[in-house]
């Protein structure tokens, strides 16, 4: 489900997947002291998501039509480069004049003739070749002793009988784990119950980027 805000949605979030809202909104909750005014919108998929910018930067009335901001979050899966060049490439299309490559700390990219501000993160970290679950995994605290046990797990598992590719590892690692918790979990209930931390340094890159696109 999407998050509205209180006020206003002319602020705009574009994820991939529900994973991805609930994530988001999660840490949401626990980082910012107000509510910080955006909608977390699923486009269920990276090609929908994609397919949507043009639309998304240039959809305006007269409520919308001066100080829109628009975040992307979006999976590198396997290519950050490729991914950035994808968003990039569409962006310019809309008219938004964005970078040639992507900012570690998360790009923000000013509004400049009608259109809106435009900040884009790549999951994990803007620069490595994985997706919200290998961020997710930077969460689980240094100490837990089941997280090494799911690591054990899932590479106990012939190749024969896996039905997910390499890449996808840490994505099976992740939901082996959360499957111990209490009450079997989604990735963003664990982070509203404490399991997942948020204080690493991977985590609080994000929310600083959310802070400074949003707020």
């Amino acid at each position: 489900m999407s998050r509205r805000p209180s006020r206003t949605s002319s602020h705009r979030l574009l994820v991939e997947g529900q994973d991805d809202v609930r994530v988001i909104e999660a840490l949401r909750s626990r980082r910012f002291e107000r509510e910080a005014e955006w909608e977390s919108i699923a486009k269920e998929g990276v090609e929908r998501l994609l397919r949507s910018l043009y639309d998304e930067v240039n959809r305006s009335n007269r409520r919308m039509a001066e100080g829109r901001i628009i975040g992307i979050v979006i999976d590198a899966d396997g290519d950050a480069q490729g991914r950035w060049a994808a968003v990039r490439d569409r962006l310019r299309r809309a008219g938004v004049e964005a970078p040639d490559a992507s900012d570690r700390e998360g790009t923000i990219i000013p509004a400049a003739r009608r259109k809106p501000r435009v900040g884009v993160w790549i999951m994990p970290d803007n620069v490595s070749e994985g997706e919200l679950e290998d961020f997710v995994a930077q969460m689980v605290p240094a100490t837990d002793p089941v997280w090494p046990k799911s690591q054990s797990y899932i590479a106990s598992i012939p190749e024969s009988e896996r039905k997910f590719i390499e890449k996808k590892t840490t994505r099976a690692i992740v939901h082996a784990w959360l499957a111990t918790r209490e009450d079997p979990r989604q990735m963003g209930t664990a982070i509203r119950a404490g399991d997942l931390q948020t204080n690493g340094e991977l985590c609080q890159r994000f929310l600083a980027w959310l802070q400074r696109l949003f707020e």
